[in-house]
């Protein structure tokens, strides 16, 4: 186990962050996780006859509409 008095350093700004977040595996604080998780776009497609998709990507998303405009 890690000594108690060390304090974690987010590797993005420097700041000092809670020792629980540290210890679920996460090395940086919670406002730059915050920052990143903002920055990823996703949206969740309803397939024919099947399952839920989820597409990251905007030519995937395009490529299964076969209305689009290309």
């Amino acid at each position: 186990m890690i000594n108690e008095c060390y304090e974690p350093q987010c590797k993005l700004c420097g700041d000092v962050y809670d020792f629980a977040r540290f210890d679920i595996g996460y090395a940086i604080c919670l406002p730059c996780g915050n920052d990143i998780a903002k920055q990823v776009k996703h949206t969740i497609v309803p397939m024919h006859k099947s399952n839920l998709v989820v597409v990251t990507d905007y030519s995937l998303l395009k490529g299964l509409n076969k209305y689009a405009n290309n």
